[in-house]
Formats: structure tokens, C-alpha cells, sequence
């Protein structure tokens, strides 16, 4: 220790340490028994978080009394997506290192808005965003940011957009505003994701004046079919359908955006991590010749919930439409986050990320995309040898599958969330209802799909199915 380092002692006075050592032991004791727990939770679980609520009292309660109390009822009345058995969506269980760098970021509470506030945050940040941009492929000038999820990384990069359009045609948005702006069109695939059209909305765009592309059997944009491209144009391709996981044809798509000057947003919220795997990196073709690219790391990366990603080509049209002023944001020494982003007071998202990265490596990441996706192929084959209907190319980590009509397949869909061993949800494909599975957890093994498939089979038997 140097003589500069004061030296720090925790005596019994220290209010923090019981509790954490209480918070970690109920935690560990969750976690250790996850994959022997159901995935999703009794009605009796749900009904019992009752005893979470009633009328706040004056007086405080004992802090240990109120972890304990939240043990008690709600670890019960989770979803269990920390287990291998959870494909209800594209959610990763999180990655142990991740979970324990999250504790750490907890105990720093660093506010990750600038430079100044939290060093270490805005170093990891910078260290983060010039991983992935490299792990990508994506040019290596390329301005990024760290929001909450996809949806809000959308929404990042389609204000850059809208703002760099905008600016292009004489126009001022900072200062202007919408009213009497030239008008952007924008052109989507028909099996564009709900919050992308929600994102679109949210920055003025509106959903009526949206533009639909037309698109294959699995749901990709045909190149070939899109509109005449004239007039500031933002071109929302997709990375990922979240029924099929199929990728849209970034190339075709550039290639027919690049004469009118359209630019063109990639929605790649699990998809855009196959551009890491050996196996699946054809399917994001010409990725880099798009002009922003949207992602989060909560998906197939497997950390912890709320980690976005947005990367912006022309770092100057994202700094401009993030832009702050005021009487203490004077110009920064090194990158200020919330210049960047549209948060201010921000949690540091970037600690985690980085125990991710820096633990798996490239080939950790591609190998992790490369094994759920044989896991999604091993499901596939498993259930048409059972003699049910894959509606799906499968070529990511979604599997739909139809169990005969729609009554059917619903009600095999409900005896197997019932059944507790997996969780599968459901919806509708081309008219029809279909299960989707979706495999992105680290803790997924082979065993846990052959035992959801045995669960599929006792839930189709009791439904009423025979071969």
C-alpha cells in the first residue's frame, strides 16, 4: 500500500456487509437451483406476490426482515431464464462473470453521464464500443453509444439519422423542430419488429407515413421489390425476424440505397451478433455498408438485463443530434457518455459488457452463436421426426413449429408452460399459430433440449395428439 492510499477499515459498524452477505447467499442459493426449479411460476407463486404490497407504512422495516421478504416471495414468482431450459425469447441467461461484475457496478454506483463523474466508466465504455465495432467489422471511425435495450438504440441512431437527412436538405431540427421539415420517408420490410415502428414514432416520423417493403416466405426484405428511393429516406433493414431468424440482405439492400443517398439502419437486436460466427457471418453480408447499426448485449452476449447498442457511421451526425449544453457541461477533456446517447444520469452498462467480452473473447462469442444455433437445428430435427411441422428455414436460434389447427397448437403451447420443465410462448405466423422457441442462453446443454422434447411429447399426448 503507498503512503498516498488511505487505509479503509470495516468494523461491525459497517452497514453494508451483513446484508450483502445475506443478498449473496440469497442469490447463490437461487441461482444454485435454478435448473432444478420450474421455469415459469405457479399461479399460487403469482398470487403470493400479494404479500409484497399493502399500504406503505410509516415506519421503516428491519432491511434484512425486507430481503427476506422479497426471497421469499418473489424469487418463486420469477421467470427462471437463468436456468437452460427458458426459450420463451431472445433471452440470455446472464454469464456469471457478468452477474458478479454487476454486483461490483452496483457497489461503485458510478453515474456513467461524464467524464469527470466516473472515470472508469467512460474509459470501459470507449474500451467497449471499440471492441465491438472491430468485432463487427464495422468501420473503425464509427461514433457508438450505451442504452438501456435495442428499442432505445433504434431510437439513437434514427435521431442521428433524421438529423443528418435533415441537415443535408437546409434543414435544423435542433432548432426548427418537425413543423415544416422537409419530409423523410422511410421504407420498412412487412415483418418489421413492433418496436422499431414504435421507435420511428417516438422520433416524429409517424407510423402512417411509413413506406412497406415487401418480403419472402421467411421474412426477408427482396431488395429487388423496394420503392423508388428519392428525397431524404431512412431504409430500416433487420438482422433477426424474431419468428424465423432470418436476415435481410444488407448487401442487395445498400446497393439499391447508395444511388438515391438513402440511408440505411440496421435493426439487429440478436441477429447482428451471427457477423461473429464462422458458420452464420454469410447471413449479414455487407453489414458494413450500412450506415448505423442498432444491437444490445442482453440477447445472445448473455449479460445482464438492460445493455443496448447503438454505432453510428458519421460519429459527428450522432454527436450533433446527441448534443447537450449548459452552465457545467463545458468541453470535455476525453468523451462525456451522455453526449452521446439520449440519457443523462445513466447506470455504467459498460462493466458488465466488458467482463463479457474480455472473458469469452472472439471465439468465445462466435461459439457461443455457432452451439445455440446446432441447439435450435437439434430442437428442429427432434420435433419433425415427431412428426409435427416446422414452419421455419431454420438458420438461427428460432425454431416455429406448429403442433396441428391453432386450438391444438395452443393448447399444447399451455400444457407446456403448465408442465414447468421448459418455457416456450406463442404466436402467429403467416395466419397461422405456432410455437416459437428460441435457444440463447449460455446454460442450454443437449440434455436440456432432449428433456424439453420429451416435455413437448407428454404435452402433445395430453392435449389429445397421437402419430
Amino acid at each position: 500500500m503507498t503512503a498516498t492510499t488511505p487505509q479503509i477499515r470495516l468494523d461491525a459498524s459497517d452497514p453494508y456487509a451483513p446484508l450483502l452477505r445475506q443478498a449473496a447467499a440469497h442469490a447463490s442459493g437461487y441461482l444454485g437451483t435454478v435448473n432444478a426449479r420450474r421455469v415459469g411460476p405457479t399461479q399460487a407463486d403469482v398470487d403470493a406476490l400479494v404479500n409484497l404490497g399493502g399500504v406503505l407504512q410509516g415506519d421503516g422495516e428491519n432491511p434484512a426482515e425486507v430481503l427476506d421478504l422479497l426471497h421469499r416471495f418473489g424469487s418463486p414468482a420469477t421467470m427462471a431464464v437463468m436456468g437452460g431450459r427458458f426459450f420463451g425469447g431472445v433471452i440470455g441467461g446472464s454469464l456469471p462473470v457478468t452477474v458478479a461484475a454487476h454486483w461490483i457496478a452496483d457497489a461503485w454506483d458510478q453515474n456513467a453521464c461524464l467524464y469527470e463523474l466516473s472515470p472508469v466508466s467512460a474509459f470501459l465504455e470507449d474500451i467497449v464500443l471499440s471492441w465491438l465495432i472491430d468485432l463487427f467489422n464495422l468501420p473503425a471511425d464509427c461514433g457508438g453509444a450505451l442504452v438501456v435495450g435495442t428499442q432505445m438504440a433504434d431510437i439513437t441512431a434514427l435521431t442521428a439519422a433524421r438529423h443528418a437527412l435533415l441537415a443535408k436538405a437546409g434543414w435544423d431540427v435542433d432548432n426548427d423542430g418537425l413543423f415544416g421539415a422537409p419530409p423523410i420517408n422511410v421504407v420498412v420490410g412487412e415483418e418489421v419488429h413492433a418496436t422499431m415502428l414504435k421507435a420511428l414514432a417516438l422520433i416524429g416520423l409517424g407510423r402512417k407515413r411509413i413506406i412497406t417493403a415487401p418480403v419472402d416466405g421467411q421474412g426477408r426484405m427482396r431488395a429487388a421489390a423496394l420503392p423508388k428511393l428519392s428525397g431524404p429516406t431512412i431504409v430500416c433493414a433487420q438482422l433477426g425476424n424474431v419468428n424465423t431468424g432470418c436476415c435481410d440482405p444488407i448487401a442487395e439492400i445498400c446497393d439499391a440505397a447508395r444511388g438515391s443517398g438513402a440511408w440505411v439502419h440496421v435493426d439487429g437486436a440478436f441477429g447482428l451478433w451471427a457477423s461473429t460466427a464462422p458458420e452464420r457471418r454469410h447471413l449479414t453480408a455487407g453489414l458494413e455498408l450500412a450506415d448505423s447499426w442498432a444491437t444490445d448485449g442482453h440477447k445472445w452476449l448473455n449479460t445482464p438485463q438492460d445493455c443496448g447498442i447503438a454505432i453510428v457511421r458519421d460519429r459527428i451526425a450522432l454527436r450533433n443530434a446527441m448534443a447537450v449544453s449548459g452552465t457545467y457541461y463545458g468541453e470535455p477533456a476525453a468523451r462525456d457518455p451522455m453526449r452521446w446517447c439520449p440519457d443523462s444520469s445513466r447506470r455504467a452498462r459498460a462493466i458488465e459488457l466488458w467482463a463479457a467480452l474480455r472473458s469469452l473473447g472472439r471465439r468465445g462469442i462466435g461459439d457461443q452463436v455457432e452451439r445455440t444455433c446446432r441447439l435450435a437445428r437439434r430442437f428442429a430435427e427432434g420435433l419433425a421426426k415427431a412428426g409435427h411441422e416446422i414452419l421455419n428455414d431454420v438458420v438461427l436460434n428460432q425454431v416455429l413449429v406448429a403442433f396441428g389447427p391453432g386450438d391444438i397448437t395452443d393448447q399444447v403451447i399451455k400444457a407446456i408452460q403448465d408442465d414447468g420443465v421448459c418455457w416456450c410462448g406463442g404466436t402467429t405466423w403467416h395466419g397461422r399459430r405456432a410455437m416459437r422457441i428460441s435457444v440463447s442462453s449460455w446454460a442450454t446443454t443437449e440434455a436440456d433440449v432432449d428433456m424439453s422434447l420429451d416435455a413437448f411429447d407428454r404435452a402433445y399426448r395430453q392435449c389429445g395428439g397421437n402419430r
